[in-house]
């Protein structure tokens, strides 16, 4: 039997999950990205694989086995990782009913615990300590070097599962079986479209039917602390509870995003809340933002970044707070509630986009999913 053929465009964290599950079930797959390495969205993060951010159930299952995927490939391929875990940080007994709350609907499925102040501390020197009333801990959350990891992921199924990565190649153009740049073609039996916000360069009709804007993001990294110190695991503030799905079976949780639309009116209105992790280098990955639109300026504003180091002061006491780098990211994001796009625009051709900022976590599960067929896939 002739092996079939896919191709795959967009060498991101979408890209390399589906290229991955396509190996698996036996395809010969090439994927095709049109920089010289990926430098979108999937490396301007925080390197988090955030299971506890998701909804119990169908999304709950699909981050921890993205977790379960990323540490098999980090071991085999010997890319950094560290299962640090999470703590969310409550100064306010508002916070802590909320963590109470989560603890108790969720502890029997997720392993998280309710610590007293003595406790998170002996998990984070870096921690706040005034006024701290407690912490939410999780052990499921790992971070990578994502700048590093899907460059080392790409190369690792290159070796492994002899998928033909194409740099430099921008496809401008579909019409099935073929995939074109220039006057350059290839052909597949099947083609999956997983390059993000440019996919409405390739299907701009279908793009302007969609429930799809794009997301502004605003990050910026801080120089290793002295003397080799660790933070532990990644820190959270209050702002990070009401942002993330994951902690709606909190039944408190309205009261207290009501309590921070007055507090912190601006920074909700930026899409502000602030996390911190740290790489195998000692430096901080400290965010972030979101601002919603179809288009945006790509500069980042200075008074966000602010917001951002003004909160972040409030549940740490870092030693070190040199900023050595600020960036922005773009990605799509769904606006009618779904929390990915699978899409077929024509014969032969799946667009899986949408993930709404949570590749990172949900790629490699979603796109087993999707190739193993456990996901209905849409026509317009």
């Amino acid at each position: 039997m002739t092996q079939q053929k896919a191709i795959v465009i967009g060498a991101g964290i979408v890209g390399i999950a589906t290229a991955r599950a396509l190996a698996l079930k036996g395809f010969e797959v090439e994927v095709f990205e049109r920089d010289e390495r990926a430098v979108g969205a999937s490396i301007r993060n925080f390197g988090m694989i955030w299971p506890i951010g998701q909804p119990s159930g169908r999304l709950y299952n699909r981050a921890r086995r993205s977790r379960e995927i990323w540490q098999s490939i980090c071991e085999e391929a010997g890319i950094w990782h560290d299962p640090v875990g999470s703590l969310h940080l409550a100064y306010h007994d508002d916070e802590l009913q909320a963590i109470r709350e989560y603890v108790a609907a969720n502890a029997a499925e997720r392993g998280c615990t309710l610590l007293t102040p003595a406790e998170a501390l002996e998990k984070s020197a870096s921690i706040n300590p005034e006024g701290l009333l407690g912490a939410l801990w999780s052990p499921d959350e790992m971070i990578v070097e994502a700048r590093e990891a899907i460059g080392q992921v790409a190369a690792f199924l290159e070796k492994k599962y002899h998928i033909r990565f194409h740099w430099h190649t921008a496809i401008h153009k579909i019409s099935y079986p073929a995939v074109y740049s220039g006057d350059r073609q290839w052909e597949a039996d099947r083609i999956y479209v997983c390059s993000g916000v440019d996919f409405e360069t390739l299907y701009p009709d279908t793009f302007r039917q969609l429930s799809l804007t794009k997301c502004k993001l605003q990050m910026m990294r801080a120089a290793a602390l002295p003397e080799k110190q660790r933070i532990g695991p990644s820190l959270c503030g209050g702002l990070s509870m009401v942002h993330y799905p994951g902690f709606q079976s909190a039944a408190s949780l309205p009261a207290l995003k009501n309590r921070y639309q007055q507090q912190y009116a601006e920074e909700l209105k930026w899409g502000i809340h602030v996390m911190v992790s740290q790489n195998q280098y000692g430096e901080l990955t400290i965010g972030d933002s979101h601002e919603y639109g179809l288009t945006h300026d790509p500069f980042s504003r200075g008074f966000i970044d602010q917001m951002i180091i003004r909160y972040l002061g409030t549940f740490t006491q870092l030693q070190s707070s040199q900023i050595i780098q600020h960036w922005v990211g773009f990605y799509p994001k769904m606006t009618n509630g779904n929390t990915e796009l699978i899409l077929s625009p024509e014969k032969g051709v799946t667009i899986i986009n949408g993930v709404g900022g949570n590749g990172m976590t949900l790629s490699f599960g979603l796109a087993e999913e999707v190739i193993n067929g456990e996901i209905s896939v849409s026509t317009l």
